[in-house]
């Protein structure tokens, strides 16, 4: 069975957000879903309905699958090194909700990040230099920490990893007019969050989420 027994037509925002949380609470007490893996691929062989699609970074520990309980067919992965946007990643998710139908989605940044620590480190290397160029605006945006704001300081780089996530969402709005257009209208919504992989707990910036009629509110709060 798949998480949501409804008609996708049903799900909101709202509901998309309230399934992950609640599948993030499973994760946690260790009460996943008893699923037919292989029922499930049979039934989403021909057709996929995801729910919601969760940007998060590439990192080993940071599966959305698991963490959020879901199984084939619910979610949409994307997957980058330090959750960073870009034109590929704009795309994908336009595909996501404009073109399939997912209501939700879900900025996923983490607690002991690689990319973050690169970033803060000012790492150049090869391709990866201009990937982790894009997280240098949370790294420069970041006040709270005035002494050791490097790489080997967790609460910098945590810190980072949190305005690295709500910074994301402003970047996806401003660069894609088709999704600030479904934002606008009601049909998705925005929101970041933190993985904390020693606990495995998603913290939901409720607060800053960005809802249908709420992106100016958000625009400004990150000015």
């Amino acid at each position: 069975m798949k998480t949501y027994k409804q008609p996708a037509s049903t799900v909101t925002p709202g509901i998309a957000l309230n399934l992950l949380k609640h599948g993030n609470f499973r994760f946690l007490n260790n009460i996943g879903t008893n699923r037919d893996l292989l029922e499930l691929m049979r039934e989403t062989s021909n057709d996929q309905k995801p729910f919601a699609a969760i940007l998060s970074c590439m990192d080993s520990r940071t599966s959305a699958e698991l963490i959020f309980d879901q199984g084939f067919g619910d979610i949409f992965s994307i997957r980058v090194a330090g959750n960073a946007i870009s034109g590929n990643i704009l795309g994908s998710l336009e595909y996501a909700t404009a073109v399939a139908g997912a209501k939700l989605i879900v900025v996923l940044g983490h607690t002991n990040c690689g990319a973050i620590k690169g970033a803060c480190d000012h790492v150049a290397m090869g391709n990866l230099t201009p990937l982790l160029e894009k997280i240098k605006p949370a790294v420069n945006k970041e006040d709270s920490i005035s002494a050791e704001r490097n790489g080997d300081n967790p609460r910098f780089v945590n810190a980072v990893a949190k305005l690295h996530a709500k910074h994301s969402v402003l970047e996806i709005l401003e660069g894609s007019p088709i999704i600030r257009d479904l934002v606008e209208s009601g049909r998705v919504g925005i929101i970041p969050a933190m993985y904390d992989i020693a606990t495995g707990k998603v913290h939901f910036f409720d607060q800053e989420a960005v809802l249908p009629g709420i992106v100016e509110n958000y625009e400004k709060q990150l000015a």
